[in-house]
Formats: C-alpha cells, sequence, structure tokens
C-alpha cells in the first residue's frame, strides 16, 4: 500500500484551491484555539496552515514519505509524521483533542484499525469529524449508469464506498459515539461528501463530573437547579 501511493504522488499535482474551500469552513467551525489537531491523511498539508491560523497546534500525520515532504515545505511549523509501518499513528495514548480526517478511508484497507487507532489517541471526549465521499441511492444509480466502470475500477484509489447507515454502523464498531452524519456539498441527491462527528466516549462522564462539581459548588443558593437541567 506504501508502495502504491509513493507512485501515486509522484505524479499527483496540486488541487485548485476551490477544491477545499467547504472543507476549509467546515474544520474551520471545528478547530479551537489551544488543542492539538492531527490531520490524518494530510496528504500535502493543506489544512495544516489553517489549524495554526485557527490558535491550534497542527501535527499531520501520512502514509507516503513524497506528501509528508509536500506537507512540510507548505506548513514548515506543523508537526509532521510518518504512518507506521504496521498501521498505527505515531502518537500517545489520548493525545488528541480533534482527529481531522477528510477524504481518507475509502482509501484505507483496514478502516478497523484506523479507527480503533483514532479512538486510541483521542482524549476522552475528544473529537473526531470525518469526511468521505457521498453515495446516496440517486448518485449511486446514476454513477452506475453514465460511469460504472471509471468509479468502481478495481484499480482505482477508493477501496470502499460508504453511505451514512453503514459509515454510522463503522464508527460504532469502532467503540466511537457517533455525533451526527450528514451530507455536504453538490446538490441536494447529488452531494460531495458524507461528513461525520463522533466522540471517544468518555464525554458524558466528563460533563457529568463537570456538572456534579457545578451542583456542588451552587446548592446551598440555588438548591434543586442542577436537576432541572
Amino acid at each position: 500500500m506504501k508502495a502504491y501511493y509513493e507512485d501515486v504522488w509522484a505524479e499527483l499535482g496540486d488541487d485548485p484551491p476551490w477544491a477545499w474551500e467547504w472543507r476549509r469552513g467546515l474544520l474551520s467551525r471545528e478547530v479551537r484555539a489551544g488543542e492539538r489537531v492531527l490531520d490524518l491523511g494530510c496528504g500535502a498539508g493543506h489544512f495544516l496552515a489553517l489549524i495554526r491560523r485557527l490558535g491550534a497546534h497542527p501535527i499531520g500525520v501520512e502514509l507516503s514519505e513524497r506528501a509528508l515532504a509536500r506537507a512540510h515545505a507548505r506548513e514548515p511549523a506543523a508537526e509532521t509524521l510518518l504512518l507506521a509501518a504496521d498501521g498505527s499513528i505515531p502518537l500517545g495514548h489520548g493525545s488528541i483533542d480533534l482527529v481531522w480526517c477528510s477524504e481518507v478511508i475509502e482509501h484505507v484497507a483496514d478502516v478497523g484499525l484506523l479507527l480503533n487507532e483514532v479512538r486510541r489517541v483521542l482524549r476522552p471526549g475528544g473529537r473526531l469529524l470525518l469526511t468521505t465521499p457521498f453515495h446516496g441511492r440517486v448518485k449511486g444509480a446514476l454513477l452506475a449508469l453514465t460511469r460504472f466502470d471509471a468509479h468502481f475500477d478495481p484499480l482505482g484509489q477508493h477501496l470502499r464506498f460508504f453511505t451514512s447507515s453503514s459509515l454510522s454502523r463503522t464508527l460504532a464498531a469502532a467503540r466511537l459515539e457517533v455525533v451526527e452524519v450528514s451530507a455536504a456539498g453538490g446538490l441536494p441527491v447529488l452531494r460531495e461528501s458524507l461528513v461525520a462527528r463522533a466522540l471517544r466516549p468518555g464525554a458524558q462522564s466528563l460533563r457529568s463530573a463537570a456538572s456534579a462539581r457545578r451542583a456542588s459548588s451552587t446548592s446551598d443558593v440555588e438548591p434543586g437547579l442542577s436537576g432541572s437541567r
């Protein structure tokens, strides 16, 4: 797989700026200043500078050394790391606040391994924001009728094709708490991508603990308030 993508990146040109705009907006609304944000499958590093400008610490992880070199050249201030040969992410347990994984999982042979690694590196309550090409019924039928061989090329880069329900099941199987799966970009029935938001379990327990602390500190002046929330 690594050798294949080294060859791909040897020939791959740069995308036009407009190709990234709606995803830049999506990511901008999610990043919080001071966070450690992992761009998993960062490619040539288009999002790393944005993460830094938003006040977060950008970390790019990529399978291809060629792509990683381009990412580092694009955003030298970012931490750029090579995915390990066994598919593990070279970061510690619970060290990441947000994982951004955009248009990546459709290229991955072992999606379960990738998502298990995402869960491992996220802190309790940490977030995953993921996009992958949209395949609804109408779009799938049109592709089958007009571009079946090209779109479903067995020698192509895309190994998997997700619907909203299958993506939700895949995330849940990795023990991630699915918050939302929606579609974005393009026309209503021909959306460009699915957008998934998920959490590493632990967020609720953290919120409950914080609520308990607040209730304890205000119980003398506002009895019963916490129970009404």
